[in-house]
């Protein structure tokens, strides 16, 4: 093995802006630094940083006096790749220009980055096949200040007490009650006024005076990355540029900015001086020991950015908004237990004996005794009951207060945190979209020239894009159909089996397996459609990456939500309500409808979200556990595997940049987000089905919070810290899913199984060929029926009972949320903290 170094100083590249220093003719008579773009780069596209020809003289000297020191300059940013050297003889023509144009790029961007006065410094590790590349990436002081002008990024004037406050610690204070859920944290950030950066009243902000600390490391991240997305390394109107497509391309492997150092504590312990933030974090937030403290937020915020703060708070508020939940519905589950074996009905059903012979559930299947039905019926009591009913009306108030109190948060947050202008004020152009945009136009806030597309041309390909949505949503309701033909043949299978047992079980096996085979088609689909949606997401050319993002959270949203609530939604509103009656039986494709097993379809409901909710979320985390940490291995493995044939010694020293490309890649918050909205969705809208589906929901979200927060710490790499003023479009999803919960709650027409005697069963067949003197077959099945097999006037008083609540509670309930909502201050409506 051996590496070699090569040093690009950015004190002879400046080209990027006119950094001279000149004496201010402002009030303050403070000697300022001019980062005026030159005239060639004015004239070129939007955002770019294309190369230009270099200053001299003053120029080049201004730039060399802002550029620190170069002896050791702070690393802000790698970027990896790795070059296979036995490929070269092995390859043929095509894929021999494939890797001479990939080099070619690399070197055109790493020059357009020292073009931009950035420090290039690249050093390499090589055995006798593979090299892999690490260039690391600086930027002088005079970039920073460009830049950080330039992105409108808000930093420091004065700095101001604390205002993080928790009402539930305030309270137990007040009472003298210790907080078991508190702890101290070192290092607390501070909160700051603060203002959009102006190179020419730079003396007026906090810390100015020290070049190596005013810019913090979240926010040189945030510059680096931005620069490194608007270089081109080709012919810009081919979209060649930006980090994004050469890491699509696999031009380059990896990149990131580094951590701030190790995770694990130092010899002396927690309590050892000089703790890296990212120590704190870990012991304080990411072990397990610590899922019963608050998560410490500002210390996330300041070092993984608002967006990843943000998930955090969410998530750690519909936790804590799950414990009552939890504990109303887990009694809920206790007061059915008692009634197992008091209910008169269920006990009146147990102790039929032989009495009542109930019709056969499908075609082929046998009569059956109604008594076989006992445990059954005893399951099925433990939801459905009066207390169910109370607790879905209370699920759904419940949802409507979370969200309520959860924008009264957020907006806290968001002021505290200077980010509740950030959409209409900070955030920038997408690179991809000004690459692409065939125009420029003003921006009527800023009133800077910025790339535009046309409305109405993103209209009618949003327009394109909702066709191919719809097709998809259609392959889902398709398998959906699927399913439920296969639990009809399935049960039909299992009765022709000849065993006794599987036969009296034949439709609780079909609606099982066909559970299971429901949640390996949602599995399947997601992957498929989540890229399909990503294609379309850029072909609909959205402005900012917040618009992004949030079309794109959308599409997704649509096809998982049919794909995860079609089948739980089939059984509990449709499912046995289109059977028929004997004799006039209705269905599909030539297969009789289905019918709800002999303990209701409820019981089958709350199976069905077993397994399709606490089955996913099994999943979710051993998938969050395992493929973190085999990635991780594998990608330790296969470099230091490299080293130690190359003759390098196991315990030899690495860099950080090396230690930092064995981690794994972070890859987002959208996964996060999705489960957690899927899962609030089974929790309020088929609660009625599993009250302790907000119990499982809380045990999930504890282990969920320590495992993602351990995640960005120990497993992933240090992610660029990205800006947002709220939790975006999920929000306005969360307000769906709580409006269908409502409707879905008062709506469900599930009631206790009552059975009624109906007319004579005569199978066709059975008719032609029995004599004249055979006896008919008199059974019974659930249905409010006469003897005709028309509806009986039980029937629609009890339908005439349930509209009549369902508009009752509509009516009345719908406004509930108003008082509330009323006391909630909109985001708009809070005090502008970025004041001059």
């Amino acid at each position: 093995m051996w590496a070699m170094t090569s040093e690009a100083s950015s004190g002879s590249h400046c080209a990027r802006s006119r950094m001279l220093r000149r004496r201010a003719q402002e009030e303050d008579s403070t000697v300022l630094i001019d980062v005026s773009p030159p005239e060639a780069e004015k004239r070129g596209p939007y955002g770019s940083t294309a190369h230009t020809s270099e200053p001299g003289g003053q120029q080049a000297a201004a730039c060399r006096a802002g550029a620190g020191s170069p002896a050791k300059p702070r690393i802000d940013f790698v970027l990896v790749w790795e070059e296979d050297l036995k490929l070269d003889w092995q390859q043929n023509s095509a894929s021999r220009d494939r890797t001479d144009t990939h080099r070619t790029w690399r070197e055109t961007f790493l020059d357009n980055l020292r073009a931009a006065g950035l420090r290039v410094d690249q050093h390499a590790v090589q055995d006798g096949n593979t090299t892999v590349h690490y260039a690391l990436l600086s930027a002088s002081w005079a970039v920073l200040c460009y830049y950080a002008e330039d992105l409108r990024l808000k930093l420091p004037l004065q700095e101001l007490p604390n205002q993080a406050s928790n009402w539930s610690a305030e309270l137990l204070a007040w009472l003298g009650i210790p907080n078991v859920l508190l702890e101290v944290v070192p290092d607390m950030p501070p909160e700051y006024y603060s203002c959009q950066f102006r190179v020419n009243k730079l003396p007026r902000f906090l810390g100015s005076d020290n070049q190596d600390t005013f810019f913090t490391s979240t926010k040189r991240h945030q510059i680096l990355f931005e620069i490194l997305a608007k270089t081109p390394y080709g012919h810009e109107k081919k979209n060649l540029l930006g980090i994004h497509q050469l890491l699509a391309e696999g031009v380059l492997s990896a990149a990131f900015p580094l951590h701030d150092g190790p995770f694990k504590m130092p010899p002396e312990g927690p309590q050892a001086p000089h703790l890296n933030q990212r120590q704190v974090l870990f012991q304080h937030w990411a072990r397990w020991g610590k899922w019963n403290k608050y998560q410490p937020l500002d210390h996330v915020r300041r070092y993984f950015g608002e967006k990843v703060a943000l998930y955090f708070a969410w998530l750690g508020f519909y936790t804590g908004w799950l414990l009552p939940a939890a504990v109303v519905g887990t009694l809920v589950f206790l007061v059915g237990c008692f009634l197992v074996f008091s209910d008169i009905p269920t006990q009146e059903l147990c102790g039929s004996k032989d009495s009542f012979e109930m019709c056969p559930l499908c075609l082929d299947c046998p009569f059956w005794l109604l008594s076989s039905a006992c445990a059954l019926a005893q399951a099925g009591r433990l939801f459905d009951h009066g207390g169910t009913v109370l607790f879905s009306l209370f699920m759904a108030l419940w949802a409507v207060l979370l969200l309520e109190y959860w924008k009264r948060k957020s907006a806290t947050l968001a002021y505290r945190w200077d980010c509740s202008d950030y959409e209409d004020i900070e955030e920038r152009p997408r690179p991809q979209f000004a690459a692409s945009a065939p125009t420029t136009a003003p921006n009527p806030i800023t009133g800077e020239d910025e790339p535009y597309f046309p409305e109405r041309s993103r209209a009618r390909r949003m327009l394109a894009g909702s066709v191919v949505i719809v097709m998809m949503v259609a392959v889902v309701v398709m398998c959906l159909v699927s399913i439920i033909l296969y639990r009809a043949i399935m049960a039909i299978v299992v009765s022709r089996s000849g065993n006794t047992l599987l036969a009296a079980w034949a439709s609780r096996i079909a609606s099982l397996t066909g559970s299971v085979v429901n949640l390996i088609f949602i599995l399947i689909l997601s992957k498929i459609y989540v890229s399909l949606a990503h294609v379309l997401t850029q072909w609909e050319m959205h402005r900012t990456q917040t618009k992004f993002e949030d079309a794109f959270t959308l599409k997704v949203f649509i096809f998982q939500f049919v794909n995860f609530y079609s089948s739980p939604i089939y059984i509990a509103f449709f499912k046995g309500r289109f059977v028929g009656y004997p004799g006039n039986y209705h269905t599909l494709f030539g297969v009789r409808n289905e019918e709800c097993a002999a303990g209701g379809c409820l019981i089958e409901l709350a199976q069905e979200l077993l397994v399709i909710m606490v089955g996913k979320q099994v999943i979710n985390n051993m998938q969050e556990v395992l493929i973190p940490k085999l990635k991780g291995w594998w990608q330790k493995f296969r470099l230091r595997s490299k080293k130690t044939k190359a003759g390098a010694s196991p315990g030899a020293s690495q860099g950080p940049w090396e230690a930092d490309y064995e981690l794994v890649p972070c890859e987002g918050l959208f996964d996060e987000y999705l489960e957690m909205v899927l899962q609030f969705g089974f929790v309020t809208i088929f609660v009625a089905a599993c009250p302790l589906a907000p119990l499982f929901a809380l045990l999930n979200n504890w282990v969920e919070i320590r495992l993602d927060a351990r995640k960005f710490v120990c497993e992933y790499r240090r992610p660029v810290a990205e800006r947002a003023q709220d939790i975006g479009i999920w929000f306005h999803i969360l307000a769906g899913i709580t409006h269908l919960a409502v409707t879905s709650n008062v709506s469900r027409d599930e009631v206790s199984p009552c059975w009624q005697m109906c007319w004579d069963y005569r199978p066709d067949q059975r008719s032609a060929l029995a004599p004249p003197t055979e006896s008919c077959v008199c059974c019974r099945y659930r249905a409010f029926r006469g003897d005709d097999g028309h509806y009986s006037q039980t029937y629609w008083n009890l339908l005439a009972i349930r509209l009549a609540f369902v508009i009752v509670f509509e009516v009345a309930g719908a406004p509930a949320g108003s008082p509330i909502h009323g006391m909630t201050p909109p985001p708009c409506a809070l005090p502008n903290s970025s004041t001059w």
